[in-house]
Formats: C-alpha cells, structure tokens, sequence
C-alpha cells in the first residue's frame, strides 16, 4: 500500500523555494549596493584630484604666537616741555653780563651791533621804523620779566616783526623812585642775538620808561 506524501514535507519545500528566492534578492540588493558606494568613492576621488590639480601644492601657514605692537612713544609731558622752555629762556638771558661797554655813550645808552650804522640809530629814534607790537613789563617782578621779555622777542621773530617796544617803566612807584628794570632790559636785550639795534624813544612814545627794539629778519628770507 503506497504511503500518502506528508503535507509538512510540501510545506518545507515550499518554504525552502521562497527562501532562496528572498537570499537570492538580498544579495542581488546587497551587490547593488556595493556597485553605488563604489561609484560614489571614484566619483569623490575624481573630484577630490581635480581640486588638488587646480590649487596646486598647499604648504601650511607657520604660526607665530607672537603679536608685534607698534612702538609709539609717548607723548611728551606737556608741563615738563613748557618747564624746560622756561628754564632755556630764563638762562639765556643774564643778569650778570656786563652791558655798559657795549652801549653808545650818548644820554640814551643805545645800542647797535657790530655792522650796523648809525644811521640805523637815528632812523629808528626819529620813528621811520613802524613800531608793529609791544610788550609791557611794568609791575613785573625780574625774573617774570625777563622770560616774558625772552618769550616775545622769539614770537616776534618768527612772525616776521621788526621793529619792537618794551615797556620797562620809569621807577616812578619804586621807593627810591629808581626804574628797577630799565637797566635789566637793556642787559636782557644786548645778550639776544635777534636784537640789532635799540634805542630809548621819543617822549611821545615811551621816553625814558621804554626802548624801541629792532629785530633782525629770519633766516630764510
């Protein structure tokens, strides 16, 4: 008597032919896959060796930990500077030099340089030269005197003046009734090589409590 096939036998054979159909698509998946990553890693090296040939060789940058400031020095001390001035004005005016060689013994005691003539003196006693600044020194004390005498004598110059005034006084509120300063002025002024010539001017123009003062021009004009 023939013996009936087992349906769990039809079963397995069924199940195998499914199982070889799905192994069958998961390698034919997983080789597609392996066929895209593949294309994909050319692609990126053909990309990445176009780049490199267009830039060409690249070195790296060398780092320098050091920052480099610029060296400003500082501004001067504006007090210190104008101190210093003062000190340089002050000094180049003396009070122990020695002026009554120097004068022209007439009642005025003017003053002219070597080269210079006398008819320098006249001219500029008589008022041809026009008086353009001045400066007063009356009520001063010497040494507030003689560098405000210094100070506008080097403005003076450099401004392009000639011809000068200062105001010493005539000793009319002093004790003794002595000009403290007539004397001081004309020492200050024989000792300033811008000075070329002065001379006590008319009564009409300071007489005795002044002296008019002519510059030298500056250098270069």
């Amino acid at each position: 008597m023939k013996r009936a096939s087992s349906p769990a036998n039809k079963l397995s054979l069924t199940d195998l032919a499914g199982l070889r159909d799905q192994l069958k698509h998961e390698t034919e998946a997983r080789e597609a896959e392996r066929q895209r990553a593949e294309a994909a890693a050319r692609k990126a090296a053909e990309e990445a060796n176009v780049f490199r040939a267009c830039i060409g060789e690249v070195s790296a940058l060398r780092q320098n930990k050091r920052v480099e400031h610029p060296r400003n020095p500082p501004a001067p001390d504006p007090v210190h500077s104008r101190a210093e001035e003062q000190t340089v004005l002050r000094d180049s005016l003396s009070d122990e030099f020695d002026v009554d060689n120097l004068l022209e013994t007439d009642d005025t005691l003017s003053y002219r340089r070597p080269g210079i003539g006398d008819d320098v003196l006249k001219k500029l006693r008589r008022g041809e030269w026009a008086t353009q600044d001045q400066i007063d020194l009356h009520g001063m004390r010497r040494e507030e005197a003689r560098e405000a005498l210094a100070a506008f004598l080097r403005r003076a110059v450099q401004r392009g003046i000639r011809c000068v005034r200062v105001i010493h006084g005539k000793g009319l509120g002093s004790p003794d009734k002595t000009p403290v300063l007539k004397g001081k002025v004309r020492s200050w002024l024989v000792q300033k090589e811008e000075v070329i010539a002065f001379v006590e001017p008319r009564n009409t123009a300071g007489g005795a409590g002044a002296v008019l003062v002519l510059l030298r021009q500056p250098y270069g004009s």
